[in-house]
C-alpha cells in the first residue's frame, strides 16, 4: 500500500502543480495535464475496491473553486468544451467542460494529499470513494478529451 500511496502522492503532487502553476504562454501545459491524468488514474486504480461510502465533500471556498474554474475556461479556451456520449441522443444535448473536470480533481486531490503519508487518516478511504462516486468520472472524461485534441494534434 505504502508504493501506491507514494505514487499517487506524487502524480497527485505533479498534478496539483501543473494547475496551479498554468500559464498562457506555455503550448505544452495541456500536454503536460494529458501526460499525468493516466498515470493518476492508474495510482489510484491501484489504491483497491473503493468503500460504499461518499467521501466528504471539501471545505472548498466555492467562489475561489470558481475563480480556477474561469482562469482554467479561459486558457484551454475552445478547447474546453466537448460532447460528451450521451449527448447525441438526448434532446437539447449537455456538453462536458475539461475546465470543470480539472478543478474537480485539482479540489479533491488538493485536500488529500497533505494527508497522503498519515496511514491513520481516512485519506485512502477518501480517495478511493471519492474516485468511485465522483471525481473519476471526471478524470475519465478529462482523459478521453485530452485523447481527442491530442489525436487532431490540439494540445
Amino acid at each position: 500500500m505504502n508504493r501506491h500511496l507514494n505514487e499517487i502522492e506524487g502524480e497527485a503532487a505533479l498534478f496539483c502543480e501543473l494547475i496551479e502553476s498554468i500559464d498562457v504562454a506555455d503550448s505544452s501545459w495541456l500536454r503536460k495535464i494529458s501526460d499525468v491524468l493516466p498515470r493518476l488514474h492508474v495510482a489510484v486504480a491501484a489504491l483497491g475496491v473503493a468503500p460504499d461510502s461518499i467521501s466528504s465533500g471539501g471545505d472548498t471556498d466555492l467562489d475561489v473553486r470558481f475563480e480556477l474554474y474561469t482562469n482554467l475556461r479561459r486558457v484551454i479556451g475552445c478547447r474546453d468544451s466537448y460532447w460528451m456520449e450521451f449527448d447525441l441522443m438526448e434532446e437539447g444535448s449537455a456538453s462536458g467542460s475539461l475546465a470543470d473536470d480539472l478543478t474537480d480533481i485539482y479540489y479533491e486531490l488538493k485536500k488529500n494529499l497533505p494527508y497522503i503519508d498519515n496511514p491513520i487518516s481516512q485519506v485512502v478511504d477518501d480517495l478511493r470513494s471519492g474516485f468511485k462516486f465522483h471525481w473519476g468520472q471526471h478524470l475519465v472524461d478529462a482523459e478521453r478529451h485530452l485523447y481527442v485534441l491530442g489525436s487532431r494534434n490540439q494540445l
